[in-house]
Formats: C-alpha cells, structure tokens, sequence
C-alpha cells in the first residue's frame, strides 16, 4: 500500500541509503491512489436518533462493538420487525452498509389458457393475475391483437419481488400497467426482445413478436426498499438492494443466458429508472447489487456474463449515478482444473473493471475451502482441518496456488494499473462467515456450518492490506448460528486488535516498525525473531495516528509507531509481529513479515 513508502522527499535526496521495508515476499511497489467513480460516500453515515420506537419495539442506534467488518448480505424476510431486529444487530457490532440478496428473472412456458407454468404445473404465485376473466397473459395478448392482429407474444418471464413500483416502471401505459389481485400487486410490462424498449410505443403500424414480463410486486401493501432506506436512515447505514439476477445458461450454471439478456436488460432499466425518481437523492442507497456470480479467471473476458455487468453499469449511471457491487468468487485449488493462480486472478479482475462496475468485492472463499488463509513460511504446513472436506489432508502448497493474502495483493496491484489507464473502481474484500461443513449447518440448505471469530481475525489480517472495506456474507443465518455465536463472540471480544500490516520504517534518527491495523490504542507491539521477542509500549516508546490522512482506508483502521534496531535481525529472516492491549487480548494472526537484505534505512521525518 502507498502509505507504507512516504517518507520526506528531503530526507530522501540527501542521504544516498537502501529503505528496508518489512513486507510479506513478493509485496509490488506503491502507485498513484484515486477513488472509484460512481463512487461510494466517503462520508460515514450517521444515525438520526439514538433510539427510535415503532410498532415493532424500542431500537437503539448506538455502535456497541464496532468491529473491522463493516457490511453484510442480508435475506428478504415478510416480517418488517425482522428487519429491524437485523438492522440494530448489524449497527452494534460496527456494520454501515447493507447488501441485500434479491430475485432473478426467470423465463416460462404457458398452458393454453395463458397460465404461468412451473415445472409443468400451474404456478401458483402468477395464477391470481386476472384482469376481466382472462389470464394476464391472455389479456396483454388481446391487447396487443387489438392494435394489430398479427402481433403476439413470443415469450413469457416472471420476476417476484417484495418491492412495489411506481409508475415510471412503465414505458408505455396503453400496454403497461399494475394489476391488483387479492394483496398481491402485479405489474405488466411488455418489451422488445432485443432489449432496445422502444420509446414510441407504437405497437400497430407493424407485426411484431414481443416479450412480456409479469412481476409479482409485495403482497403486503408496502414496499420493502422504501421500509430499508427508511430504517438504514434511521440507525445510519447505506443500502445496495440487489438487481434482477440474470437467468442461467441451462448448459452452464456458471453463465448468463444469452438469449435473455434483451429482456433483462430491458427489467433493469425500468426498475432503476423507478428508482431514480423515488430515490436518487437518498444517501442511505449506497449503489445496487449485481448478484450475478462469476469466477475469477484469466478467460473471465469470453463470459457472457460480463454483457449484463457492462450493460446495467450504463443504465445505473444513467439513473442514479451510484455504483454497482459484484461479489466474484476464487479458486485457489491446484487439484481443480479451473483453479486459478493469483496472476490469473488479476486478470480476472481487470476484465471486470472494463465493465465500469464501481465497486469489486472478491469473496475471500475460505468459508468455501476453495482457498486457504496462510502465510509465505507456512506454505508447507498442513491445512487447517476444517478445510480438508475441501482439499482432504495436504500441505497449504500442495492444496492451493497462493493464500488470501496473495490474491488480494494481485488484485489490489491490478487496480492501481487499470486506475493509471483512466478506470475507477473500488476493491473490497467479503470475508466468508463460515465453514465448509460443520456438525450443525448453520443455512436451511446445504452443510456450511458456525466458523468463530478467531478465524474471521485471521481473514481480515490476510486481506485488510490492500482493501478500501470489509464486508462479508453474510449476517441472516452465519453471524447468528450456533452458541455462541459469531454476533455474540463479536460482541465479547471486539476490542482484541487485528494488525494487517507492518514496515520497517525510520522515524527522525531511530529505525523502527510501524503497524497498521484496529484497536491499537493502548497497545503493545511485539517483535519475535531468531534472537529473542522485544516488546516495546506504543504509549511509552513511539506513537498512534487513530485517523489517518489517507482517504482509502477501512473505517477504523489506525497506525501505530515503535523503535526498534532491525540491524539486529538476519537479513531474510521471517518475523512475527503481534500487537496486544492491557486486557491482554492479543491478536489472533501474527504478522509474518521479512527483511529481504541488510542494510541501513534512509533517516525520515514524521
């Protein structure tokens, strides 16, 4: 990172000497920083209140336990009181930013009476949509032959949501419009095919085939976005609602249909041009989610997945200026013929900065196993034993290309080139909050169970370096299975320090270390290496910036300061940094760092 190498540039020029840099092996040199356009505030949100009540209770909005996590997926829940609930929870423990997961547009058959098909049978959710005895698609379809009889339509999707819309939805009234039925709300748009959604709406000078999308709106009178902006504004957080997923490749999960992307395209643009009118100007939506998920890879480019990552990044910045959130995932398995190298990666996530999305946030896969958080000198120790489900009993070396630590690095040193060439992104890290399996699944499918947050520590020391925020997936099930659980091991021990990174650094004449990391006020910086273990009290010996100047560091990240004589350890030797605090809480992962040759450091000031 840039701020590990400023030194005074007087300084510099007059004394002809080698910098040693305490660096994790193979760490790349500094670069120019810049911010991502559309870009996240970087203000940090405040509550409104300190406590509010409504029907669902009395809430407090104070930051209990501020943690270095600071956003989470949630799941659409029907009881807005669990929302709340989530909300208070997220807040106490340091949280700011909601992700929220969402529903995918899904294409469908009809029987002969124009109801939507399931699996063969009618479905229920769309069978309700009636308007004057006639199936909605029936009459849309009677709609459409009325302006000219040779039109029909060609295909038929659905997308439900917990939402409620306005009428900016609607492109063209005569055919478009909202169906109430029973509680439910259901909208009818009709679209082009090739996704272009033809302003003029003229629908009887020529024959055409048409799509049409039938949208399950909420079936409890609100709108659910409406409820979470107001909530987020309330405790101070931000909101990325998700957008419509992408329907699959039926031949290949991993990709995006093809053939659908017109009409999701054409669902994405009306949904924001809705919310561009209800809520462009509301600080609590941070930006929309993408949950699409892709692998990241050298061949990421040839996905046509990219297609519907470029294509709503316009339509976003058209309609609401905000930024777009992908969360891709890695795989660091050299047993897997897809495994990928953290030089692949990097590759990987140059081509999805070409999409223009705003924000990337690489799942770290270790709650999947797919990638192990180790360090250079730890290569040929066994693997964790929660992993070995995943890549069964070997080394770190022989299970994986490279660490968390290493991928991060790849990525963060891939930004700063594709920021030099005019790109503007942002690189988050979403920390996996559980394990591959566990003796009690923690989600109501599949075997991931509780992790503990000993081994979230050791996740956010592994990527904090090289990120501008720690998010992770997600708070509905992980952060609150199991007993304890990780809300509750959080809530206990949030103020145990997490050191992510440390330099040799000189200050004035004195050579020294210098620690970048959370709750380093009060603490001890310790140093082992081959000759003994000095403990030096930041307090007594050096100093502690709790806010740095630098504007893409992780709320709540500080730095601390300490003398020490690096002349006395072994050129190339790996050292062991911890950082410790008077409870005696100490930091859960040591930093692994090394000096790569010896030598005396260029004096610096301040």
């Amino acid at each position: 990172m840039r701020w590990l190498f400023l030194v005074a540039g007087a300084a510099i020029l007059a004394v002809i000497a080698t910098v040693i840099i305490v660096l994790p092996n193979g760490d790349p040199a500094p670069v120019a920083s810049t911010t991502a356009a559309p870009k996240p505030s970087n203000t940090e949100p405040t509550p409104k209140v300190d406590e509010f009540t409504d029907d669902c209770g009395t809430f407090e909005t104070e930051k209990k336990a501020p943690y270095a996590v600071t956003g989470y997926w949630i799941t659409p829940k029907s009881n807005p009181c669990t929302w709340r609930t989530q909300l208070q929870e997220i807040h106490s423990v340091g949280g700011d930013t909601i992700i929220r997961i969402g529903y995918g547009l899904q294409f469908r058959n009809v029987n002969d009476a124009g109801q939507i098909l399931h699996e063969g049978e009618v479905d229920s959710l769309y069978k309700p949509c009636e308007e004057d005895g006639l199936s909605c698609h029936d009459a849309a379809l009677q709609d459409l032959q009325e302006a000219n009889p040779e039109n029909r339509i060609g295909r038929v999707y659905v997308y439900r949501t917990d939402e409620l819309f306005g009428q900016d939805l609607f492109r063209c009234p005569a055919m478009e419009h909202a169906v109430e039925a029973g509680k439910r709300t259901y909208y009818r748009l009709i679209t082009q095919p090739d996704g272009s959604d033809d302003a003029t709406c003229d629908f009887s000078s020529k024959a055409r085939s048409y799509d049409m999308i039938l949208v399950a709106g909420s079936n409890q009178g609100k709108d659910s976005l409406t409820q979470l902006l107001d909530l987020a504004d309330q405790f101070g957080m931000r909101v990325f609602p998700a957008l419509p997923l992408a329907p699959r490749d039926s031949k290949a999960k991993i990709r995006a249909e093809k053939r659908h992307l017109g009409t999701l395209t054409t669902l994405t643009r009306r949904i924001l041009q809705d919310y561009g009118v209800r809520f462009a100007d509301r600080d609590s939506l941070g930006g929309v989610y993408q949950p699409f998920e892709v692998q990241m890879s050298a061949t990421l480019a040839t996905n046509p997945t990219l297609e519907v990552y470029a294509d709503q990044h316009t339509i976003v910045n058209q309609e609401l200026g905000k930024p777009i959130l992908i969360s891709p995932y890695l795989d660091a398995r050299k047993r897997v013929a897809f495994g990928q190298t953290p030089k692949q990666v990097a590759e990987g996530f140059k081509a999805l900065v070409k999409t223009g999305v705003g924000i990337i946030a690489p799942q770290d896969s270790r709650g999947t196993g797919k990638v192990g958080l180790f360090w250079p000198d730890e290569r040929e120790s066994e693997v964790d034993e929660r992993l070995r489900p995943v890549v069964g009993e070997s080394t770190y070396d022989t299970a994986y290309h490279g660490s968390t630590r290493d991928y991060y690095r790849e990525m963060a040193a891939a930004r700063e080139e594709m920021i030099d060439q005019g790109y503007h992104v942002e690189l988050w890290a979403n920390v996996e909050a559980f394990e591959p399996s566990g003796e009690q699944p923690c989600a109501p499918t599949g075997t991931r169970g509780k992790t503990d947050k000993k081994r979230l520590d050791q996740a956010v020391t592994m990527a904090g370096r090289y990120v501008q925020k720690i998010v992770s997936y997600m708070w509905s099930d992980f952060m609150t299975c199991g007993s304890p659980s990780l809300e509750t091991e959080i809530g206990k021990d949030w103020q145990r320090p997490i050191a992510v990174d440390a330099i040799r650094r000189p200050r004035d004449v004195q050579d020294g270390v210098e620690v970048r990391g959370y709750n380093l006020k009060d603490s001890t910086v310790t140093v082992t290496w081959s000759g003994g273990t000095k403990e030096m009290v930041v307090s007594s010996v050096g100093w502690l910036d709790e806010d740095p100047i630098e504007d893409e560091l992780p709320v709540g990240m500080a730095t601390a300061w300490v003398p020490f004589d690096w002349t006395q350890v072994p050129g190339g030797e790996w050292v062991q940094i911890g950082v410790k605090i008077p409870s005696g809480q100490g930091a859960s992962e040591p930093l692994h760092v090394r000096i790569s040759t010896q030598a005396v450091a260029t004096p610096a000031g301040g």
